[in-house]
């Protein structure tokens, strides 16, 4: 989209605004990529500054593909930022190119982390989209790899791959269901449920007895959330959506 088709910073601001004072408590940025944007770290800093009708300050969220994080992270944080959400689909560096369509490194993404976590940003979410026959095969892997590099602080969490619109060539043959996905992660020892820490919370959470290591299944199409969702979205350009 040409720039001038995009909410401005001060456009989205005051939307966020009128929805802090109708009661919502939690923003996120998404994207495509959001650190792309010019001066992000402003629209950070502008979000951070509001309030709920009772005072409280908003929890803002960053949902990112890690490519500039290593950039970007101190300055996010001095801006206001919360929490972090980095997107990450495979271990294996040819495989993560191949998914990624822009040739960047799981190593930068990993950097990108590193540095997030030495800002403060720990527990850092880790969002693998799995998709069937494509990257199942990373499941273990890159469970066992984040947990060997992070340890605690960072929570993986496995999205079972849903249709988006005509964008992501979607096929429910290519959905691996969370029950086959948690099967899988078995084979690295026994995991205990974990009780919801949110209303609405989409991500069913567990944890490896033996080495505390949490992680999560979001099970969008086998198991769907419509009923609790409490989420809004608004678009680069302008449009609301609830679903």
């Amino acid at each position: 989209l040409p720039q001038s088709s995009l909410l401005s910073f001060d456009e989205i601001a005051r939307v966020a605004g009128l929805f802090a004072q109708a009661g919502v408590r939690k923003l996120r940025l998404t994207g495509g990529e959001p650190l792309l944007r010019r001066n992000f770290e402003h629209l950070v800093e502008m979000l951070a500054a509001l309030r709920t009708p009772d005072g409280a300050p908003l929890d803002l969220t960053l949902t990112t593909n890690g490519s500039l994080l290593a950039r970007k992270a101190a300055a996010l944080k001095a801006a206001g930022l919360t929490r972090i959400t980095v997107s990450l689909d495979a271990i294996d560096d040819a495989m993560f190119r191949r998914m990624n369509d822009v040739d960047f490194a799981v190593e930068d993404v990993l950097v990108g982390i590193d540095t997030a976590v030495a800002a403060g940003f720990a527990p850092i979410k880790v969002n693998m989209v799995v998709k069937k026959g494509t990257n199942d095969d990373q499941i273990v892997p890159l469970t066992r790899a984040l947990h060997a590099r992070y340890g605690q602080a960072v929570v993986l969490r496995f999205i079972e791959f849903m249709d988006v619109g005509s964008t992501n060539g979607w096929r429910l043959d290519d959905v691996l269901p969370s029950r086959d996905v948690l099967a899988r992660l078995r084979e690295i020892g026994p995991l205990t449920a974990l009780p919801a820490s949110a209303e609405g919370e989409t991500a069913r959470r567990w944890r490896f007895d033996a080495t505390g290591q949490e992680i999560g299944l979001v099970s969008s199409v086998t198991e769907a959330f419509c009923g609790s969702c409490n989420r809004a979205r608004l678009s680069t350009d302008g449009q609301l959506y609830l679903c």
